[in-house]
């Protein structure tokens, strides 16, 4: 009886049922407003997006005084329906994505080139050890991206007729990378650290488009955002741990991250040490002019 009574009295002093409701919608209100005012971006699985991931797991962001929120996604195609739905203020992507955003109604300002690039790999029991042994072959891909661009590269290198490699569109690059693992997949286009492990796997390598004199990864940031002053800020902001970011990786060497490359990029333990030792970031800088008009002509053709 006593128990009983104790019971009946604790509940009665603790917050309600409605209570409880009202404090939980106040939290998640709160939450609501403290992510809309941070600086939101969409990243990738991808090396590329390493020196935002250095930065946000060393705390720079915040002791430069900016809340900058990572936004995780496994598709290009994702990170540009966030921006272009104002989910997100800025990506990392490729100029073809970019500029095709643009044409759609979402002009992005580029604020740095990356050292994006990819592998054109095929799958070691296809034998394909040429390009023009891509006849006939499925090749995986994202239409519409720098991987669309390199595969008509590839397929005019080798006079081969565009209805004879049958694209298959991939978004997600883990997906792509698995279609390598269990050979359904004859060749395909892969960033790092994917084409890394793609290589790992015994991959022959056609195409690295870092041959090509092609620079198209970017990072960006909708227009729309940044004709807040506020925003501009915080992208400056970005910028400075972004340098500090890419300093601290070319000092210390990939292997210092790789438990944070294994988390956010989904590479396997021990592949990191596999990397190409050449991997470097540079400081924030404009994408080259060139590279723009390569991807807006090859646009158009389209």
């Amino acid at each position: 009886m006593i128990a009983t009574a104790l019971v009946a009295m604790l509940q009665a002093c603790g917050p309600s049922q409605e209570e409880q409701q009202l404090i939980s919608q106040e939290e998640r209100l709160k939450a609501w407003r403290e992510d809309s005012a941070a600086l939101k971006i969409a990243v990738m699985p991808t090396l590329d997006c390493l020196p935002l991931y250095v930065a946000e797991e060393h705390g720079m962001f915040q002791r430069l005084g900016a809340d900058v929120r990572l936004k995780p996604y496994t598709a290009q195609m994702d990170c540009d329906t966030a921006i272009a739905r104002g989910r997100v203020e800025g990506l990392v992507s490729d100029l073809v994505r970019t500029e095709r955003l643009a044409q759609q109604g979402t002009p992005i300002i580029y604020k740095t080139a990356t050292n994006l690039h990819w592998l054109l790999v095929t799958n070691p029991m296809a034998r394909i050890k040429q390009l023009k042994q891509l006849d006939d072959k499925m090749l995986a891909m994202t239409r519409y991206s720098a991987t669309d661009l390199l595969a008509d590269f590839a397929v005019d290198s080798a006079k081969l007729k565009h209805e004879r490699v049958f694209r298959i569109q991939l978004n997600d690059v883990g997906v792509r990378l698995s279609m390598l693992q269990t050979g359904t997949m004859d060749a395909l286009l892969l960033p790092e650290p994917q084409a890394t492990q793609a290589r790992q796997l015994k991959a022959p390598v056609l195409m690295d488009s870092r041959k090509l004199d092609l620079h198209l990864g970017v990072i960006g940031f909708s227009r729309k955002a940044l004709r807040d002053t506020a925003r501009q800020r915080q992208v400056d902001v970005f910028i400075k741990a972004y340098n500090m970011a890419c300093d601290t990786i070319n000092a210390q060497g990939l292997a210092r991250f790789r438990r944070l490359i294994e988390q956010r990029c989904g590479m396997k333990p021990g592949s990191v040490d596999s990397l190409p030792a050449d991997i470097r970031f540079d400081h924030a800088q404009a994408p080259r002019q060139k590279d723009i008009d390569r991807a807006k002509a090859w646009l158009q053709k389209k």
